[in-house]
Order: structure tokens, then C-alpha cells, then sequence
């Protein structure tokens, strides 16, 4: 064995490994490490990515009624269970058809492309306003979602559409829990 050969390999597979690193570090980075959901900066890129590519898509935020009482009555665990709870219904709600994320905070969004599964937003609404179960009791969960569809908008962008949706979002706030605009 040539110990020439070696000493050239070792930098190539030193450098293959810190490769790997940095990208393990970057998907990591472009994922909620709570809910597994995808965080606003890897979504966004997704999201603009499959409005492109399907224009007839909707664009849901939802956020939840009350969360900050949930974590101040019941504790951040249970605060992390309606969290993960929220994540994993929004993620089922897409599907196949899109994407959904993790915005920040008890503030969720997704994009799904598939204009004949957009139209399950009661279906949604019904997911996430089931109570959570959490340390042998049910905590009770609502949100409030706004959605948009970007093809309805004058300029069809992502920026738009989210903040078209999130004015929806605050008009089903504004009308009680349990709504959806």
C-alpha cells in the first residue's frame, strides 16, 4: 500500500465528511426542530417553488386562539403537545398535495397544489379544533385560519397571498373562534 496514495486520499475524505456536515446542519436549519415541520425560510423557498408550478394553489396560515393560556395553565409541555398536535394535522390536512410549516411561535402555514383537495377547508378547521390529549386529560385547541388563493390576486405572488391570507386570519379572529375566512 502506497503511503503517498493514502496521505492524498485523507483531505478528500476529510472534506467529503465536513460536506456531509454542512448539509445535515442545513436541513436541520430549514426544519422546526419541535415539530419537524419545515421553518419559514425552507418553506418559503418550497412554497414559491410550487406556486410557480401550479398558480392555482392556496396559501393557509392558521394560528391558535388562546395558545399563551394553554402554556400558562397547563405548562410548555403541554404547550409542545398542542404544537406537535397542530403540525401533524396541518401536515395529514396536505398530504401528497403540499407543504406546511412552521412559521413561529403558535403561527402555522402550508401551500397545497391540488385545487380538488383545497377544497377541505372544514376538514381542516375539524382537525385542528379536536382537543389534545396531554398527561391523562384533553386540552382544548382552536385556531384560526385565513387562506388565499394567489391566482385571485392582482400581482400572484407568495408575499401576497400570505399577507392576503393573514388578513383573513385576523378577520376569523376577530369573529370569534372556530372560523375560518
Amino acid at each position: 500500500m502506497d503511503t503517498h496514495l493514502i496521505a492524498a486520499g485523507l483531505p478528500a475524505l476529510g472534506w467529503a465528511l465536513h460536506g456531509g456536515l454542512l448539509l445535515r446542519r442545513l436541513s436541520t436549519a430549514r426544519r422546526d426542530p419541535l415539530t419537524g415541520l419545515h421553518t419559514r425560510a425552507g418553506w418559503t423557498t418550497r412554497a414559491q417553488h410550487l406556486l410557480a408550478k401550479h398558480p392555482s394553489a392556496l396559501v393557509v396560515l392558521v394560528d391558535l386562539d388562546d395558545f399563551k393560556a394553554i402554556n400558562d395553565t397547563h405548562g410548555h409541555p403541554a404547550g409542545d403537545a398542542v404544537l406537535t398536535a397542530t403540525a401533524r394535522r396541518l401536515a395529514d390536512w396536505c398530504g401528497r398535495h403540499g407543504i406546511a410549516a412552521r412559521l413561529g411561535g403558535d403561527e402555522f402555514a402550508a401551500i397545497v397544489t391540488d385545487p380538488a383537495h383545497t377544497t377541505g377547508l372544514p376538514a381542516l378547521q375539524a382537525a385542528l379544533d379536536r382537543p389534545v390529549p396531554h398527561d391523562g386529560r384533553l386540552l382544548p385547541v382552536s385556531a384560526s385560519v385565513g387562506h388565499c388563493r394567489p391566482a385571485h390576486l392582482p400581482a400572484p405572488t407568495l408575499t401576497d397571498a400570505l399577507s392576503a391570507a393573514d388578513v383573513a386570519m385576523y378577520r376569523a379572529k376577530g369573529h370569534g373562534r372556530r372560523n375560518t375566512r
